[in-house]
């Protein structure tokens, strides 16, 4: 029997598997125009989702758009008007940059704060990475 064959042969033996889905879901970010301000009102959910502090998002997407931005109960309130897309974009790079391990890609993660160095922290296989600081 050739190679291909074999491998062939062997692929039949493995277990079918079921598509994986994968179980963290970014969440959309739900916004409404007033005046000049962009609201997101799902903001605290998305906080909860992503499991950071509302104030460390609101900081990133502030300086990201470059907007003065402020919280507002459950509410974060943008002082320009900004398209969802927009919104959503910054949401996804703030999630890759401080949200997944760098090592395994897994969302259980938490930012630690040693010294003054802010660390991205995997629950899940251990790693740990620096991060910058959002100033």
């Amino acid at each position: 029997m050739d190679y291909e064959s074999l491998l062939k042969k062997a692929y039949e033996k493995l277990p079918k598997t079921e598509e994986y889905k994968d179980r963290f879901q970014i969440p959309v970010a739900e916004t409404m125009i007033q005046g000049n301000q962009t609201i997101i009102k799902n903001f605290s959910q998305i906080a909860e989702t992503l499991r950071r502090e509302p104030s460390h998002i609101l900081k990133f997407l502030a300086k990201e758009l470059a907007t003065p931005a402020g919280l507002d109960g459950t509410r974060a309130i943008l002082q320009t008007k900004l398209s969802q897309k927009m919104i959503q974009q910054k949401l996804d790079t703030y999630v890759v940059d401080y949200v997944f391990c760098k090592e395994c890609k897994s969302p259980d993660t938490k930012l630690i704060k040693e010294d003054r160095i802010t660390f991205l922290k995997c629950e899940a296989c251990g790693a740990k990475s620096s991060k910058k600081a959002i100033k």
